[in-house]
């Protein structure tokens, strides 16, 4: 997916909101589990029931890994699902991968080619030789690990390395990548006060963040510190909407939620004029 298009679906939905499709079986609503294939049945429902409200799903591939042969299928069937009924939303494989050039290309080949995710996390630490390889496909994106919004962010990432804190040095080095035009950065909620650093560096970059909601970050706080002309925002809520109720109408209270988020982030375009 092009960048314009998915700005575009941002003025067009007055949204930039992401739904993490972080599903976890001890959790969904006990009803599902008769399915054949409950993770699926269950990311169907919230899908159809939150995609007006969203511009990006976000499945966390941990929680599908977890189940092993039948994870990944249950993926691969949520992925497939998106594609064909809802190809204008951007998809996110949260994956966190990071290796050496040969293996980071099958990593791009899996989740670009294979799954056919328009995007992916990456981890920076072992540098541009475990980057590049992903900023090789055209029309996907590479989305690096800045300064996330775990607790154990301060233990790295806010730590000084050449007069600057490591995600600083992150950010301004991934600039010199080849086709760093195709990287996104995740900078977390709950570190909201360091997006006005973070846009001294990469102004117009788009900026996956996480945190909202359930991890205690505040909307109103991103958007003034780092939002840009054309918002170059995608804020993931998971847990907040995706088990807002583990009742049989889990879907619509889902959809209640996104629509919240939706009507929070609509006063924020209006803000700047985007919409």
């Amino acid at each position: 997916m092009k960048i314009q298009e998915l700005v575009a679906q941002i003025r067009r939905k007055k949204s930039f909101l992401c739904v993490g499709l972080d599903t976890d079986l001890d959790k969904i609503p006990k009803h599902l589990l008769q399915e054949e294939d409950p993770i699926f049945s269950f990311n169907k429902a919230i899908i159809d029931a939150t995609q007006e409200f969203c511009v990006a799903y976000k499945p966390n591939i941990a929680f599908y890994e977890a189940y092993g042969l039948k994870g990944w299928k249950s993926l691969e069937k949520t992925i497939d699902y998106l594609n064909e009924n809802y190809p204008e939303q951007f998809t996110i494989a949260d994956a966190k991968r990071g290796d050496i050039g040969n293996t980071s290309t099958r990593y791009a080949k899996a989740f670009f080619e294979a799954l056919n995710f328009d995007s992916l996390t990456i981890a920076p630490y072992m540098g541009k030789d475990s980057v590049e390889p992903f900023l090789a496909f055209e029309d996907k994106h590479t989305i690096l690990l800045a300064l996330t919004s775990n607790q154990g962010a301060f233990d790295f990432q806010t730590q000084k390395v050449n007069e600057n804190e490591l995600y600083k040095e992150v950010l301004k080095v991934s600039k010199t990548y080849d086709h760093s035009e195709r990287l996104m950065y995740v900078v977390g909620a709950t570190k909201a006060e360091y997006l006005k650093e973070v846009r001294e560096i990469v102004p117009n970059s788009f900026l996956l963040v996480p945190g909202v909601g359930a991890q205690g970050g505040n909307l109103q706080d991103v958007c003034k510190y780092g939002m840009t002309n054309e918002v170059g925002l995608l804020i993931n809520s998971s847990r907040g909407i995706i088990y807002a109720s583990t009742a049989p109408d889990f879907a619509i209270a889902a959809g209640e939620k996104a629509m919240a988020i939706q009507n929070e982030m609509q006063l924020e375009l209006n803000k700047i004029g985007f919409i």
